[in-house]
């Protein structure tokens, strides 16, 4: 562990302003900061071809960096939801939430039933819904997430990008890291 809140093994997650040499492809640029929903984006490049796939939904404990993003102690365990988000029969989209326990009381409980459903679809339908500020990461190989992102590929990249944020569903959080694989098609303009 360091003084930044994060596993030597995390990925670093950096607001915009704060990117440094860490460059993310002019390709993804779009992708990494729209603040719309990556679901209604993603069904749009896709032509109708998009799908969830729920990878593993579990209570564990989450990792550092995230336990310091949501204000909770790393030491509770909180709902994470792994999923994989189909373009054209192909993952184009590693989507990795936490949920904190306290989240999922009252109305939002309903997000431990999600099944294939996307999460992006529940978020942006609820009027009460609000989104703190967009963190992006460059992951590596050896960084927690990595084996998890990449492990449906055929052929794995040296680095793959993600961002993450916190939702607040009546002012209750939840993080949602969305890691961008190799074949996410082109930004759809709309």
């Amino acid at each position: 562990m360091n003084r930044f809140g994060r596993h030597v093994y995390e990925p670093v997650w950096r607001i915009r302003s704060h990117m440094f040499a860490q460059q993310a492809p002019s390709s993804l640029l779009c992708w990494l900061y729209d603040s719309g929903s990556l679901t209604r984006r993603l069904q749009a490049a896709c032509e109708g071809s998009f799908c969830v796939e729920v990878i593993d939904q579990s209570w564990q404990r989450p990792m550092l960096n995230e336990a310091v993003r949501l204000g909770i102690s790393a030491e509770r365990l909180a709902l994470i939801r792994q999923v994989y988000l189909y373009c054209n029969n192909k993952p184009a989209v590693f989507a990795r939430t936490v949920i904190p326990a306290q989240t999922l009381s009252g109305p939002q409980r309903h997000l431990a039933s999600l099944g294939s459903r996307p999460l992006g679809a529940v978020l942006f339908a609820n009027p009460n819904m609000s989104r703190d500020e967009m963190e992006v990461a460059c992951i590596r190989n050896g960084q927690r997430i990595f084996t998890s992102a990449t492990a449906k590929l055929e052929r794995v990249p040296d680095v793959i990008w993600g961002r993450r944020s916190v939702f607040y569903l009546d002012r209750k959080p939840l993080l949602v890291n969305e890691v961008f694989l190799p074949d996410i098609p082109d930004y759809p303009r709309n």
